[in-house]
């Protein structure tokens, strides 16, 4: 076993503060990573304030780790000592169920362990995430990082990246289709990014005129302010696929009249129960609701590999580890652009 430095929280209403613990020695089928960078995910600040219920304390959050090789099990033949690797959302799952067994980890009909507040076998009881200086992950569940990328912008692919990867892949966006990416953030500049080298027509669907020079500066064709009732009349049945990345309860079906008959919008942002659904847009034009979480370990590796082809990373400010609670707050206020990666290797002693 290893101590790891980090920083963690230890009430939902106190800062996250230096501390230390505990990694399990790697066993044969393990990889022990030095972490040199750590995106900053708004699921975090969830779990450090126990929004959600389930947090257990201390937390040390971070599930977009990127780092160096420091050890392999006896088992692990495909990786070498200083190799840049990844880890992402989760770090264990049940490895036999029809989603496991259709690299569809993040469905496991038992449930994937996250990367932290999960449970686990090691000391203490959870899994303990990316704001650390080294984490132990079995070897299935570590991905390797293209030579070619930025492993500070890489570090957001690991969720942001892979959360709007996903759905624009699964439903086949291509050339010549016509996609709207709703919302511009943290996800929303990545699903810019991934519809415009898919090869469709994007268009960046915002309330905030002021997003759109950044949004064709991301790559976005054109810009829908969706307060101009006039220019939404307009695009009225023109997409075939609509991506919604919005993280708050808002009228998801106000954007359904845009899609054409059979198109989808998928909502990959964590918004709880909303507005009743009306079902009028759905069956005059067979139009799907649909929902995204991330990708498994497969298309995960894929999508980082994609990236590498196409020189995509996230827009990102780095941090240093001790900024931490000052850039939660940031995030909170929508003051980034368009994700907080820690730098770990150069501020975590």
């Amino acid at each position: 076993m290893t101590t790891a430095s980090c920083f963690a929280a230890h009430a939902s209403d106190s800062p996250l503060v230096p501390h230390q613990v505990t990694r399990r020695a790697p066993g044969a089928n393990d990889v022990h990573i030095d972490i040199e960078f750590c995106g900053v995910c708004h699921t975090d600040i969830h779990y450090a304030h126990n929004d959600w219920g389930r947090t257990v304390y201390p937390i040390v959050p971070g599930h977009e780790i990127v780092g160096t090789v420091r050890a392999l099990g006896s088992s692990v033949k495909d990786l070498h000592i200083g190799q840049r690797v990844a880890v992402g959302c989760f770090v264990d799952s049940c490895h036999h169920c029809s989603s496991c067994d259709n690299d569809m980890e993040q469905y496991c009909l038992s449930g994937f362990t996250p990367t932290y507040n999960g449970s686990s076998a090691d000391e203490g009881g959870v899994t303990y995430g990316g704001y650390s200086k080294n984490i132990v992950v079995d070897r299935h569940f570590v991905l390797k990082v293209p030579e070619n990328l930025d492993p500070a912008g890489a570090a957001p692919l690991l969720c942001a990246g892979i959360t709007t990867y996903s759905p624009l892949k699964h439903w086949g966006v291509k050339a010549g289709m016509t996609v709207g990416v709703i919302g511009l953030g943290g996800l929303g500049h990545m699903g810019i990014k991934f519809a415009r080298a898919m090869g469709a027509r994007t268009v960046m669907i915002t309330n905030s005129a002021h997003k759109a020079a950044d949004a064709k500066r991301l790559g976005a064709d054109d810009v829908l302010l969706f307060t101009d009732q006039a220019a939404v009349a307009k695009q009225a049945g023109q997409f075939d696929f609509l991506l919604n990345t919005i993280p708050s309860p808002h009228d998801v079906t106000s954007y359904m009249n845009l899609l054409k008959i059979d198109g989808t919008m998928c909502i990959v942002g964590s918004i709880g129960p909303t507005s009743e659904l009306n079902s009028r847009p759905l069956i005059f034009g067979r139009r799907s609701i649909a929902g995204s979480l991330v990708g498994g370990i497969k298309e995960t590796q894929e999508m980082l590999d994609f990236c590498g082809q196409h020189q995509i990373v996230s827009d990102i400010e780095i941090i240093k580890m001790q900024d931490i609670n000052h850039a939660y707050e940031r995030m909170q206020a929508s003051d980034v652009k368009y994700r907080f990666v820690i730098d770990i290797g150069q501020s975590l002693s």
